[in-house]
C-alpha cells in the first residue's frame, strides 16, 4: 500500500477493525512524535522489529478488536487486576475537606456536587480524589522501568471515551466518585443517570459538553445499542466501554446482543485509585530503539521522558 504522506499512512494503519502492534522507521523527530500520537495500536515500535515483546520491558495486548474486554496487557502491572473481583474499603473518615493539590477540574467537579451529597459522602470521595491524584502522578506517570540504555520502553495510559450509567437507587456519591477518576483520567464522557443530578452539576457537566440522559433503568435497556453506537456517543468516538453503577449487567450485555466490541466495568465503585482509573485508560507499550548501529542516538531525547 502506498500513502502520500505519513498522515495518509496513519489513516491506512488505522483504518483496520484490529490494533495489536505497528511499526514505524524513521530518524525524523517530528515524523515519530506524529506517529506515536494518532496510531491506534497497543504496542508500538520505532526503528525496530514489532515482534518478541518482553514482559515488563514491552507489556502486551491490542486495541480495538485485539482485545476483548478490559484488555489489560499481559506482562503489565495491571494484568491480574482484571482476573479477579473487588469490594471497596472506604476507610477512616478524616475531618480534612481542603481540596487543595486537585486538579482544577476535579476541583471544580466536587465543587458543583456539594449540593447532593451529605458530609460523609463528600469526604470520602474527596479522599478517593485525592488517591486519584497521587497515583496519576506517581503510578500512571509515563516512565522507563527497564532502564535500558540501548532501548526506551514506556507504558503510556492514553484516555478514551466512556459512557457512565447510574442505575436506579444507586446514591449520587458513588456517581461523583466515578465522574472524578474520569475527570482525572482526561477521559471524553457520556453520561446516563436514573437520578436527576443537582442544578450545579448539570450546568458543569453541560459546560463540559458531556451529554446527559435522565432515564429509568428500562428506557436504558431499551437505549443501550443506541447509546453505543449512535445517539450518545462521545463525539465522533464511539463508546467501546460502559462503567456500570449498579443495574444487571447480564440485562445490559443481552440488551448489547452480547457484542466483542463493548467492555462492561460493572464491579462495585471502589475508592482506590488503582482500580477506579484504569476503566477510563487503555494502555500503550512504546518501545524505541536507542543507537544507531551501536552507537547511542539521541533521536528518542524529548519524545519520551
Amino acid at each position: 500500500m502506498h500513502a502520500a504522506n505519513l498522515g495518509e499512512a496513519v489513516e491506512l494503519q488505522n483504518a483496520t477493525a484490529y490494533g495489536l502492534t505497528a511499526g514505524i522507521h524513521s530518524l525524523d523527530a517530528s515524523e515519530i512524535e506524529q506517529w506515536l500520537a494518532s496510531v491506534e495500536t497497543g504496542n508500538l515500535y520505532v526503528n525496530r522489529g514489532i515482534t518478541g515483546a518482553i514482559v515488563r520491558r514491552q507489556p502486551f495486548g491490542g486495541w480495538k478488536r485485539s482485545s476483548v474486554g478490559a484488555g489489560a496487557k499481559a506482562g503489565g502491572p495491571n494484568y491480574l487486576i482484571h482476573l479477579g473481583a473487588w469490594a471497596d474499603e472506604p476507610g477512616l473518615p478524616g475531618g480534612d475537606i481542603s481540596l487543595a493539590g486537585l486538579s482544577p477540574a476535579v476541583a471544580s467537579l466536587l465543587e458543583a456536587s456539594t449540593g447532593g451529597l451529605d458530609w460523609q459522602q463528600f469526604e470520602v470521595v474527596r479522599r478517593a480524589a485525592v488517591g486519584d491524584e497521587d497515583a496519576w502522578q506517581n503510578f500512571f506517570a509515563t516512565a522507563d522501568v527497564s532502564a535500558l540504555s540501548v532501548e526506551r520502553n514506556v507504558l503510556r495510559y492514553r484516555p478514551l471515551p466512556v459512557l457512565v450509567r447510574l442505575s436506579e437507587g444507586e446514591p449520587l456519591g458513588l456517581l461523583v466518585r466515578v465522574l472524578a477518576a474520569a475527570t482525572r483520567a482526561g477521559a471524553p464522557l457520556a453520561l446516563s443517570t436514573a437520578l436527576k443530578l443537582p442544578r450545579p452539576l448539570r450546568a458543569l457537566l453541560k459546560e463540559r459538553r458531556v451529554k446527559v440522559f435522565v432515564e429509568s433503568d428500562a428506557q436504558w435497556l431499551a437505549r443501550a445499542s443506541a447509546a453505543v453506537g449512535g445517539d450518545s456517543a462521545v463525539g465522533s468516538s464511539p463508546v467501546t466501554r460502559i462503567r456500570m453503577i449498579g443495574g444487571d449487567p447480564v440485562a445490559l450485555a443481552r440488551a448489547l446482543g452480547g457484542s466483542p466490541d463493548v467492555a462492561l466495568y460493572t464491579g462495585e465503585v471502589a475508592r482506590a485509585a488503582r482500580i477506579e482509573l484504569l476503566p477510563f485508560l487503555r494502555e500503550q507499550a512504546v518501545s524505541i530503539t536507542n543507537h544507531r548501529f551501536g552507537n547511542p542516538s539521541p533521536l528518542a531525547t524529548g519524545i519520551l521522558p
